[in-house]
Order: structure tokens, then C-alpha cells, then sequence
């Protein structure tokens, strides 16, 4: 049997674990800090990309960036319910105004009270003197237009309308005369 160490003695003539482990950690410190700043690491690297310029001047007449927004009064949104509703249609197909028109004229059968009004459109137009020129025409054929500027998508459209209709039954006849007479029309419902 070999003779046994003394345990008392290991201790006594090595070096301690905790002091190990102390060195580890300052070598590993060292080497982190040698490695941000040496730009080895993601950390320590500085952006290459454009620099703000400190003595750079807006020019007279430009629109306000994005910081003299943000710094500046808040701006009234473009957004206008009022304005882009009516740019918002339902276009009514000739069946289902046929369909409300003979529903309407049945014995018994009054129109609906949530149908509201019907409009013929004639026409659209981007320049104003041919929607006035319609709208003297359909005068001519003894309808009342009227012409009403709309813009969509900053384009000014100049919309010539008949009505409103109070039934599918009246719309439909005003689409007829208006077809005899080589014009053209849909039928939208009234918001």
C-alpha cells in the first residue's frame, strides 16, 4: 500500500482554488477591455456610416424636416371626413334598381324608409367648362344638373349629377329618357 499524502500538506504547499479563480477572472477582464477598445468586438466599434454636419443651413423656401416638426406646433391633419365622404360611392347596379323599382310599385309595398335618396351621375370631368358643357346639355334634354368639384388623390374631378331621387321607381325613369337621348348615366346611392 502506497503511504497516504497528508491532506494538511497539499494545502499548505499548493496554491489555493479561490486564487485561481481570481486570476481567471482578471485575465479575462483584461482581455475584454483590450478587445471593446481595440474594436474586436461589435461593442467598442464606431458607426462608419454619414455624420450629422453641425454647420449645415436649410435652405429658404424648403419644407420643414422632420426635427422642426417635431419641435414645432402640430400641423392640422389633411384627413377631412367631410371632404372624402363624398368621394366614398356605392354604385347601384340597372338589375337592382329594376328590381327596388318593381318592388315599389306593387300594391302594398311603400319604399323602404332606410333606402334614402338615389343620384344619377352623368359624368366626371377634369376641366370645369366640359362639365358645364353636360350640364347645359342635359338642360337642353329639360334635367337640372349640378356640377360638383371632388378631389381624389390630388386631382380635381368635376362631377355632373341629377337629383336626388326619392325613389328606384323615378331613378329608373330618368335613366331611360336620358339613355333615349344617347347619355349615358349610374346610379349612385345618396349618402
Amino acid at each position: 500500500m502506497p503511504p497516504r499524502k497528508n491532506k494538511q500538506a497539499v494545502r499548505n504547499g499548493g496554491f489555493p482554488a479561490w486564487g485561481w479563480v481570481l486570476i481567471g477572472l482578471i485575465i479575462g477582464a483584461i482581455l475584454m477591455a483590450m478587445a471593446t477598445r481595440g474594436g474586436w468586438l461589435p461593442m467598442g466599434r464606431k458607426h462608419n456610416g454619414p455624420q450629422p454636419n453641425p454647420n449645415a443651413t436649410v435652405p429658404r423656401g424648403s419644407e420643414p424636416g422632420v426635427a422642426d416638426q417635431a419641435a414645432g406646433t402640430k400641423k392640422k391633419s389633411k384627413y377631412d371626413f367631410y371632404s372624402v365622404l363624398p368621394e366614398k360611392e356605392v354604385i347601384i347596379p340597372d338589375a337592382e334598381i329594376s328590381r327596388q323599382a318593381k318592388a315599389e310599385t306593387q300594391p302594398g309595398n311603400a319604399s323602404p324608409a332606410d333606402s334614402g335618396g338615389y343620384l344619377l351621375q352623368v359624368g366626371s370631368f377634369p376641366n370645369a367648362s366640359d362639365a358645364e358643357a353636360m350640364k347645359a346639355k342635359l338642360a337642353l334634354q329639360g334635367f337640372v344638373a349640378e356640377v360638383k368639384p371632388v378631389t381624389i388623390d390630388g386631382h380635381t374631378w368635376n362631377r355632373v349629377r341629377l337629383g336626388p331621387y326619392t325613389s328606384a321607381a323615378k331613378l329608373e325613369s330618368a335613366k331611360q329618357r336620358l339613355a333615349s337621348a344617347g347619355i349615358k348615366a349610374i346610379a349612385l346611392k345618396e349618402h
